[in-house]
């Protein structure tokens, strides 16, 4: 029977797929599946992944012959998977020794639907423990819990899929927008803690996310970058029917937009132009009143940064407030 089954979607990283696969052999266990989905990579990705197969046991690999984007690739190596439990790695990142028993031990001690765990973003030879928002530890807890407050950063400001375990069972709850390749996660994490029973945080640091990495998403500016409003689309269509989380999804939103503005020297001019237009679009189809509120809570560069894109607004932004970290 499997206990727990590894789905890592890669793409043209072959200076990094080694460093994950390694990282995996030195996690494998009797009961685990390592399902890598090779999201039709161009360079030597492939080949290194074939000479793991008889060193990386319960390994199967599934090529794409064109890449069809991390979330279907994801989806993929989901419909693929048969474990009791399911957690995702991509392949520019890796994990300590020993970090996938802990990670299973801890979901099996707790009994819950999802564990979310800690991580540390690498840098170079830097090493950063980033802590899941949720403060109280090791105890099971109502996933809608999670979602609040709107002013402080909650677990749906933390939307890394990588971050955690998650019982299979959870079905659709655990498959991505396919047609998004960006911000796939957001949407995903929102209906994860709407809609699933129970999950704990555990303070395990264990995967190491590594940051910088060229060819990233987090690096190019590109028209993929724009698909976050169609990602919170998503979002904002499915809290019609709750509409008391709404201003937290228009903080997410409004910090995502922020953060992106401030990167904006990735974008060409041509996409500045785009990314301003559909950055306006969003915000005017929000609640104007909501939108004010919001803006007068927010760092206050931020604020006016997206107050500039929609001037029609009328809002009295306050002064200087130290930067929250909720994007």
């Amino acid at each position: 029977m499997i206990t727990l089954s590894v789905v890592l979607p890669v793409k043209d990283a072959e200076l990094y797929i080694g460093d994950a696969l390694t990282s995996l052999t030195r996690n494998a266990r009797p009961g685990y599946e390592f399902i890598v989905v090779d999201d039709g990579s161009a360079d030597a990705t492939g080949r290194i992944i074939d000479d793991f197969r008889g060193e990386l046991p319960g390994l199967s690999v599934l090529r794409n012959p064109a890449p069809v984007g991390l979330a279907d690739a994801r989806n993929l190596g989901l419909s693929l998977a048969s474990g009791r439990y399911v957690t995702y790695m991509d392949g520019d990142d890796w994990l300590a020794p020993g970090y996938l028993p802990r990670l299973v031990a801890a979901i099996e001690d707790l009994g819950c639907d999802f564990v979310r765990v800690d991580h540390v973003q690498a840098e170079g030879r830097k090493r950063v423990v980033h802590r899941a928002p949720q403060a109280r530890r090791g105890v099971v807890l109502d996933p809608r819990d999670g979602i609040l407050p709107v002013d402080g950063r909650s677990m749906v400001d933390y939307p890394y899929a990588w971050a955690g375990i998650y019982r299979r069972d959870l079905g659709d709850l655990l498959t991505f927008p396919g047609h998004l390749h960006t911000a796939e996660d957001r949407p995903w994490i929102w209906r994860l803690h709407r809609r699933a029973r129970s999950y704990a945080v555990v303070s395990l640091a264990g995967l190491f996310y590594r940051r910088q990495v060229p060819g990233s998403l987090t690096q190019i500016g590109d028209e993929r970058q724009l698909q976050i409003f169609d990602a919170f689309e998503l979002v904002f269509k499915d809290l019609e029917e709750e509409p008391v989380f709404l201003p937290k999804a228009v903080r997410n939103l409004c910090a995502l937009i922020a953060h992106h503005l401030e990167l904006a020297e990735r974008f060409s001019p041509e996409l500045r132009v785009k990314f301003d237009e559909r950055a306006a679009d969003a915000l005017r189809r929000l609640p104007s009143d909501l939108l004010a509120a919001t803006l007068t809570r927010i760092e206050s560069e931020r604020a006016r940064a997206l107050s500039a894109l929609i001037p029609e607004l009328e809002v009295d932004l306050p002064g200087p407030r130290p930067p929250q970290e909720d994007a």
